[in-house]
């Protein structure tokens, strides 16, 4: 989902390749691609299309991926949505996003 962008290299997203086995259900529950299957492991192919909503990380077996949901500019854009109001930051204290 390339047209769909919050703020360059802010999300909390990280997968350890180490602890990543390769069963993909990460890419199965991942609502703008971010991850793909390459090789027999899964990588970060769209860092920046990750909405922290922690599909990925609740679903991977190993534990290979780690997001910290709900925090940043994508927690930020849902609940302007949700309550229709804009805040005066998005990412909380210490948030170089906004």
């Amino acid at each position: 989902m390339k047209n769909l962008r919050y703020l360059p290299d802010v999300t909390t997203l990280k997968l350890n390749p180490d602890k990543c086995i390769g069963c993909g259900e990460c890419t199965k529950v991942c609502p703008h691609g971010v991850f793909v299957a390459i090789n027999k492991k899964v990588e970060i192919v769209d860092r920046d299309g990750c909405m922290e909503c922690g599909a990925c990380a609740l679903n991977c077996p190993t534990e290979a991926i780690s997001v910290t949901p709900g925090v940043g500019c994508a927690g930020y854009i849902i609940q302007t949505w949700i309550k229709g109001e804009e805040k005066a930051s998005c990412g909380g204290e210490g948030s170089s996003c906004c």
